[in-house]
C-alpha cells in the first residue's frame, strides 16, 4: 500500500490527473506544439545519453542475457496479445494485429516514468535498460504486421511500415543517443550531464500534463471499444508485466531492474506503432488501438502498473 501511495503523490503522476482533469473541466490549457515535440526530443535523447554512458562501463556478460530476452519477449506478446483478440475477442484480424503491433512495442514514457518511480524509492535499474527499450521497439511491431500477410489479409506495404519504424524519432534518438553516450563516456559525459540528468524530471513533469491531456481527449471513445477491449488493455499487461518480471530476474536483472522490464514489456506504444500500423493496416480502427493504448493501458501503468511490478518484482527477487 505504501508503493501504491509512493506513486500517486509523485509530481508526475499528479501532473498527468491535472492534463486529465484539465481537459474534463474544459479548460483552455494547451500546448503549443513544438513544446510538445522539443520536450519528447530532450527526453528521449537524454534517457538515450545516460544508458550509452552506462552501457560504456557495463561488462558484456551482464547485458547479453537482458537484451536477449528483451528480443524474446518482442517476439512472444505481440503472438499472445493478438491470439486473445482474435480468438476471444472475435475482432478481425486486421485490427487484432493493429492493436498487437501496439503491445508487442513499448511506451518510451511509461519505462521512463518507471526509472523515476524505482529512484524516488531509492532503487536504481540497471544503466543499460534505455537500450533495452530501443531492442523492444520494433520486433514486436514487425511480428504483428506480418499476421495478416501470412493469414492472406489485404494489407498495405510491410516494407514501407518496417522502415518508418526504424527511422522514426524515438528510436533515432533512443540509439542515437546511446552511441553518442557509449562514445563519449564518463567523463565527457559531465559537461553537459547538468542539463540533461538535474533537469529531466521537472521535464517529466509538464510532458506527463500534456499526456494527461492527450488522454482525456480519448476516454470519449472508452464506451466505442466496449467492456472486452477495457479488459483487455489492463489484464494482458499485467499477464506480460509478470511475466517480464519472472524473465528479467531470471536474466540478472536487479529488482528495479525487472520492475522497470515489466513496465516496459507491459506497456503499449503510441508514437511508433501507430504509424507504421497506418502505413501497413489502412484497414485497422485508430479508435480501436489507440485507445487500448493510450487511453486504457498508458493511465493504468503510470497510475497503478509500476508500483504492481515493483511489488511483484520485490516478492520474488528481493
Amino acid at each position: 500500500m505504501e508503493t501504491l501511495l509512493t506513486n500517486f503523490t509523485s509530481p508526475i503522476v499528479l501532473a498527468f490527473v491535472l492534463g486529465i482533469v484539465a481537459k474534463l473541466v474544459k479548460s483552455d490549457l494547451e500546448f503549443p506544439r513544438p513544446l510538445y515535440q522539443g520536450l519528447s526530443i530532450y527526453l528521449l535523447l537524454a534517457i538515450g545519453l545516460k544508458g550509452g554512458v552506462e552501457l560504456s562501463t557495463t561488462p558484456f556478460t551482464e547485458f547479453v542475457w537482458p537484451a536477449t530476452s528483451t528480443l524474446f519477449l518482442g517476439i512472444l506478446t505481440p503472438l499472445t496479445a493478438f491470439a486473445v483478440l482474435r480468438y476471444m475477442g472475435k475482432i478481425d484480424v486486421d485490427n487484432s494485429a493493429g492493436i498487437a503491433a501496439h503491445y508487442g512495442s513499448v511506451s518510451a514514457v511509461t519505462f521512463i516514468a518507471a526509472i523515476s518511480y524505482a529512484e524516488t524509492l531509492g532503487d536504481s535499474p540497471e544503466g543499460f535498460m534505455p537500450t533495452l527499450v530501443a531492442l523492444l521497439e520494433v520486433p514486436g511491431i514487425i511480428v504483428a504486421l506480418m499476421i495478416p500477410q501470412l493469414s492472406k489479409s489485404e494489407s498495405g506495404s510491410i516494407k514501407k511500415a518496417f522502415h518508418e519504424v526504424i527511422t522514426g524519432s524515438s528510436i533515432v534518438l533512443l540509439l542515437g543517443g546511446l552511441v553518442v553516450g557509449y562514445i563519449a563516456g564518463p567523463l565527457k559525459f559531465e559537461p553537459v550531464k547538468p542539463f540533461f540528468v538535474n533537469g529531466f524530471q521537472g521535464a517529466l513533469v509538464l510532458f506527463l500534463l500534456e499526456l494527461g491531456m492527450i488522454t482525456a481527449r480519448r476516454l470519449q471513445d472508452l464506451r466505442k471499444v466496449g467492456f472486452f477491449l477495457l479488459g483487455f488493455g489492463i489484464i494482458v499487461p499485467i499477464i506480460h508485466g509478470f511475466l517480464a518480471v519472472m524473465i528479467g530476474l531470471w536474466a540478472g536483472l536487479s529488482v528495479a531492474g525487472a520492475s522497470v522490464f515489466a513496465a516496459m514489456v507491459s506497456s503499449g506504444s503510441y508514437i511508433a506503432a501507430p504509424a507504421a500500423v497506418r502505413i501497413a493496416l489502412p484497414k485497422a480502427s485508430p479508435t480501436l488501438y489507440l485507445t487500448a493504448s493510450l487511453g486504457i493501458t498508458f493511465p493504468f501503468n503510470i497510475a497503478f502498473g509500476i508500483p504492481l511490478y515493483y511489488i511483484i518484482a520485490t516478492w520474488f527477487g528481493g
